[in-house]
C-alpha cells in the first residue's frame, strides 16, 4: 500500500487523541491532520515539479513531523536533514538530491541561509516555527486542506531520499519508494503487533530510526512524546512520567542509561518494546538491560539501503533463551519482508555457520542511490544487496554480525572481527562503550587496539580489560593496547565514530591498511 493508506487508517481510529507531547504543549491528531493537510496543499501549489524534493531541517519537533506528513501526503519527496551534521555535509546532501524547498527550525536560521548560499540551485526557505524570522513562515505557504491531492497508486514512486549516514564521509542518498516505506510498516506490525494504545518516546533524531518508527506506527495513531535532547536522565524520567510503551535506542544510548547513577529510581513497568538498532548490542549489556527494564528488549537490523527490519530479535526470543545462549549475540531472524543469505568473496552463497557478507533481497531493499549509478552497481551482486556487514547464520536461522567488512583487522595473517572484540570488551563491568580497530604494527602489520569510555566513577585497568577479552575470545583477538578517552565521538544518530578514532592513529602513515 501507499503510505497515505496507513496514515488514513490511523486517522480513522484516532478519536481525537493526543498526537504529540512536546514539552508542555499537547497537539491532538485532528490538529496535526489539519496542519499536515494544509502543508500538503500549499506544497502542491508551489512545488516546481510533480516529484519535487522537500527537506526538513529541525530538531525533534511536532511541527517538523507535520511537515514530513505534509510532504508525503502531497506525494512529494522527503529529504531528511540531520541537524547534527556540518553545514558542508548537509549542503552536499541538498545539492545531491536537488532539494527545491527547505523547511527549517529557527534554531538553525543561520545555517539554513548558509545552505541556500552553498547550493548551486535555488532553494526556497520556509521557517516552520517563526513567522517573523523571514516573512516566509509556515502559514504563508499553507493552502486550503480541501485541495490536498491524492497520491498516485504507484508502488515504485519515489517518496524519500534518505541519507546513508556519512560517518566515514559524505552521505549517499538512498531512494525509497512507496514499496520500501510500506514494507517497513508491514514489518513493524508483524514484529511488534499490539492492540493497546502506543505511547512512543521520540528520543533519537526524527531524521533517523526514531522518525521512521513514528511513521511505522501511524495505523495506531500513537501518542509521540518528544525529547529535543536525549540525555539519559531525561529519557528515564520521560518513561516514568508519560508511561511510555515504545522507544528506539542505539546501543550506545542504552549503555548510557545503564551506567546512569539514577537508573534504579524510576518505574519502567509501562514499557512493552525497547527497540535496539544501529549496531550490534553487547550480550552482557543486553542481559543487564533485561534486569533493569524487564522483558521488553528487542533488536532489529537494517540500514538506509534496507531500513530497520531485515531481521528481528524479539523479547520472546530472549525470554526463551537461557543465560548462556548465543542468541544474546544475535540480531535475530529474517522478517517476512526480507530474504537474507551469507555470501563469500567469490559470490557463492554459503552454508550455515560460515562467515561471509550478509546480503539481502525483498521489498525492503532500496532501488539504488540517487544520481550515483556506479555506487548502485557496487551495492549489488547478482541482485543481492551487499550490506557490508560480515556475519553468519546458525542452524536455527539466527543471524550474527561480527564486523563491518571494511573494519576487519588482519594481524599476523589472522582475521580479527572488531565487532566481536567490542562485545567482549563491553563484557567488562566498568566499560560504558568502546571502539576496536587496527593500528600500524611493524611486526604484525596491524595490531588490535581498543579505545574505551569508562562508566562514571570507574577506574581504568587496561590489563583487566585485555584479560576479559582473552578469556572470551583468546589471545589473538585480545587488544594489544587499550586507551581510555573521557568521551568517544558519536554521530548524530548515536553511533560511535570508529573511523574518526582510528584515523587519529593512522594520520602519519603512508597507507591506511
Amino acid at each position: 500500500m501507499r503510505f497515505i493508506d496507513y496514515y488514513e487508517k490511523g486517522m480513522a481510529r484516532s478519536s481525537g487523541g493526543v498526537a504529540f507531547i512536546d514539552g508542555d504543549t499537547r497537539h491532538s491528531w485532528p490538529e496535526v491532520d489539519r496542519l499536515s493537510a494544509r502543508i500538503a496543499a500549499g506544497l502542491s501549489a508551489i512545488a516546481p515539479t510533480h516529484d519535487a524534493r522537500i527537506g526538513v531541517y529541525s530538531p525533534n519537533d511536532a511541527r517538523a513531523f507535520a511537515c514530513v506528513l505534509g510532504i508525503l501526503r502531497a506525494d512529494l519527496v522527503w529529504v531528511p536533514i540531520n541537524w547534527r551534521n556540518t553545514v558542508h555535509a548537509n549542503g552536499h546532501l541538498l545539492e545531491l538530491t536537488g532539494c527545491d524547498v527547505l523547511f527549517y527550525h529557527s534554531d538553525f536560521a543561520g545555517e539554513a541561509r548558509q545552505l541556500a548560499e552553498q547550493c548551486n540551485t535555488a532553494i526556497r526557505l520556509i521557517c516552520l516555527d517563526d513567522e517573523t524570522e523571514t516573512g516566509n513562515g509556515l502559514a504563508a505557504v499553507c493552502g486550503d486542506h480541501r485541495d490536498v491531492p491524492q497520491p498516485l497508486d504507484d508502488m515504485d514512486r519515489l517518496v524519500a531520499l534518505f541519507p546513508t549516514g556519512g560517518t566515514t564521509g559524505l552521505s549517499k542518498a538512498a531512494r525509497w519508494s512507496h514499496r520500501t516505506l510500506s514494507a517497513t510498516c508491514d514489518a513493524f506490525w508483524h514484529c511488534l503487533a499490539t492492540e493497546e494504545p502506543i505511547v512512543h518516546l521520540v528520543a533519537g533524531p526524527m531524521t533517523h530510526a526514531a522518525g521512521l518508527l513514528a511513521l511505522n506506527m501511524m495505523p495506531a495513531a500513537p501518542t509521540h512524546v518528544i525529547l529535543k535532547t536525549p540525555d539519559p536522565l531525561s529519557i528515564l524520567r520521560a518513561i516514568d512520567k508519560h508511561k511510555v510503551t515504545h522507544l528506539y535506542l542505539p546501543p550506545t544510548l542504552l549503555y548510557a542509561l545503564l551506567s546512569h547513577p539514577r537508573v534504579g529510581e524510576f518505574d519502567y513497568s509501562s514499557l512493552r518494546a525497547m527497540v535496539l538498532a544501529a549496531a550490534p548490542v553487547a550480550p552482557e549489556k543486553l542481559r543487564e538491560a533485561l534486569a533493569v527494564f524487564g522483558p521488553v528488549l528487542c533488536q532489529s537490523y537494517g540500514q538506509a539501503e534496507a531500513p530497520m527490519f531485515l531481521t528481528f530479535l524479539s523479547s520472546g526470543d530472549l525470554a526463551e533463551a537461557d543465560e548462556t545462549s548465543p542468541v544474546f549475540a544475535s540480531c535475530g531472524r529474517e522478517t517476512l519482508k526480507a530474504r537474507l543469505a551469507i555470501m563469500g568473496d567469490d559470490g557463492a552463497l554459503l552454508a550455515d555457520n560460515s562467515r561471509g557478507e550478509i546480503v539481502a533481497r525483498g521489498p525492503l531493499v532500496f532501488s539504488g542511490y540517487h544520481a550515483n549509478p556506479e555506487g548502485t552497481k557496487q551495492a549489488f551482486a547478482d541482485q543481492w544487496l551487499k550490506t557490508g556487514d560480515v556475519g553468519y547464520r546458525d542452524s536455527k536461522g539466527y543471524y550474527y554480525i561480527v564486523d563491518r567488512k571494511k573494519d576487519m583487522v588482519v594481524t599476523g595473517g589472522f582475521n580479527v572481527y572488531t565487532a566481536e572484540v567490542e562485545q567482549a570488551v563491553l563484557a567488562h563491568p566498568d566499560v560504558r562503550d568502546c571502539a576496536v580497530f587496527g593500528i600500524p604494527d611493524k611486526k604484525w602489520g596491524e595490531a588490535v587496539k581498543a579505545v574505551v569510555e569508562m562508566k562514571p566513577g570507574a577506574s581504568f585497568d587496561p590489563d583487566a580489560i585485555t584479560a576479559t577479552v582473552k578469556d572470551l575470545l583468546g589471545s589473538i583477538q585480545a587488544p594489544k593496547s587499550v586507551d581510555a578517552w573521557p568521551e568517544l565521538p558519536r554521530s548524530g544518530n548515536g553511533k560511535v565514530l570508529k573511523r574518526e578514532i582510528r584515523d587519529s592513529f593512522w594520520r602519519d602513515e603512508d597507507r591506511q591498511v
